[in-house]
């Protein structure tokens, strides 16, 4: 997690697990809802998604600005990667060797 900084993923993690949590215990105190806990469960997590939705915009704000940097660091690693595997390839291919003879000059056979 090198570019997603770890605290804001355990700031926003323990944040949306207490969105449901304390509603879902408040709820278990009342002797009704101790009957249908699985009704108790269903209210807790629509009260936990929706307040995660009003108030923590920020946390998951910097939770997916991380992600999204340490995505596009990787994906440019990988085109640079295969874009001079593909170089390396297609001069193996064709036998020349236009790089090594620098920009500008022509080592294949028309330059003789």
């Amino acid at each position: 997690m090198a570019g997603v900084k770890a605290r804001s993923v355990i700031v926003y993690s323990v944040l949306r697990l207490l969105a449901f949590l304390v509603p879902f215990g408040i709820m278990m105190l009342f002797p009704i809802m101790r009957e249908f806990y699985w009704l108790s469960a269903i209210f807790a997590a629509l009260i936990g998604l929706s307040l995660s939705l009003l108030f923590l915009r920020a946390p998951l704000d910097d939770v997916t600005a991380g992600l999204a940097d340490r995505r596009a660091r990787r994906t440019e690693h990988l085109d640079a990667d295969a874009e001079d595997a593909a170089n390396d390839a297609v001069s193996r291919s064709t036998g020349d060797d236009t790089d090594a003879a620098g920009p500008g000059t022509t080592a294949g056979p028309a330059a003789r």
